[in-house]
């Protein structure tokens, strides 16, 4: 019997991605992989596997994941509310641990929130690699298993599940608010001053045209400066420049976006904020904040640390498989009440006399 993960519904979208294709831009291929590389490495953590192994990027919610003719072990890093079908019924399940999926069951991911992106990692996945990664990028027909986003019927070859215990991440990463850091973009000078001062003051919003490529901001317009005007001959991009067109309105790039482009870049988000904007869903607002290059690498060495604790953080789950942080963390008493309060007090007092 072959051991697979087949997609009964890829939701709003679901792909193969890894940490990316390096090594081509100059021939035009985008890095492409996960727009969370902390998310990738967790999920791969759970389930066992190589941290930088592929896994199935998720976006919005939906997907339906069931597991073949053997015993499949998934895990789930993001914060998504899940369902594990069975012939028994419905039964609720954490996100940010490793469980086993029996022949025939399906794991389905009801909701993703906060934020958009949540990481499933299947233990042993084994798909092609091409140039050198089996991220998906769908616009060249590139890598996963057949170079497009994942659909219904897919099948996904893992390995065997044999045991073990499970595993959990004991204290997820809280949600940030914070201004999204960016540092001055190559052509910050084609604009006015007061540009830069709108950039940094005012308040964006995610408009629909969000995903891999990129992010359309709603907001100010951004006015370039007139003697440069609102077009460049073609300059190299990078995932996080902001590039500004004709209407003002900024352009966030992400890990699918073109290699190179003919709108000047005022900015560019740093490395460690740029997976939080690009879990920011449609009609939510972000902010910004300046720091220099300097400030910008310190930030990422500050993130590579925070992520190599949380991985560090990771741990089995006890052989009853009671999950303990998930215990101690839910509410499993109703109706308690507090014979201090005022409403009781006469009856206290009735009974000491």
């Amino acid at each position: 019997m072959s051991t697979y993960l087949e997609i009964s519904s890829a939701g709003a979208y679901a792909s193969i991605q890894d940490l990316g294709r390096f090594g081509y831009r100059r021939i035009g291929v985008p890095w492409s992989g996960v727009l969370s590389p902390r998310l990738m490495r967790i999920a791969n953590r759970l389930a066992g596997n190589d941290d930088l192994h592929p896994v199935i990027e998720c976006f919005d919610g939906g997907q339906q994941l069931r597991a073949g003719e053997t015993p499949v072990r998934v895990a789930v890093a993001g914060d998504a509310s899940l369902e594990i079908s069975s012939e028994d019924g419905p039964r609720q399940v954490a996100a940010w641990r490793s469980f086993v999926l029996q022949q025939g069951e399906t794991l389905r991911i009801s909701r993703i929130a906060p934020g958009r992106i949540a990481v499933v990692a299947l233990a042993g996945l084994d798909l092609p690699r091409m140039l050198g990664s089996a991220s998906t990028y769908a616009r060249a027909a590139l890598g996963g298993d057949r170079g497009r986003a994942l659909a219904a019927g897919d099948r996904l070859p893992a390995a065997a599940c044999t045991g073990g215990a499970e595993r959990t991440l004991t204290s997820p990463p809280d949600p940030e608010r914070t201004p999204i850091r960016l540092v001055a973009g190559p052509q910050h000078q084609h604009f006015i001053d007061e540009a830069w001062t709108t950039l940094l003051g005012a308040e964006y919003r995610i408009s629909a045209a969000a995903d891999r490529m990129g992010i359309r901001l709603e907001g100010p317009a951004l006015t370039h400066a007139p003697q440069f005007g609102h077009e460049i001959i073609s300059d190299a991009t990078v995932p996080g420049a902001i590039q500004v067109p004709g209407n003002g309105q900024p352009i966030v790039l992400l890990a699918d976006a073109q290699t190179a482009g003919g709108y000047p870049k005022i900015a560019t988000v740093i490395s460690a904020d740029l997976p939080r904007l690009a879990a920011l869903r449609p009609g939510e607002t972000v902010r910004f904040a300046a720091v220099s290059a300097a400030e910008g690498e310190r930030l990422a060495r500050l993130a590579e640390s925070h992520t190599r604790a949380l991985l560090d953080a990771v741990r089995d789950i006890p052989g009853t498989g009671i999950d303990i942080a998930a215990l101690y963390s839910n509410n499993l008493v109703g109706g308690a009440i507090s014979a201090l309060a005022e409403e009781y007090r006469p009856l206290a007092t009735s009974f000491t006399g």
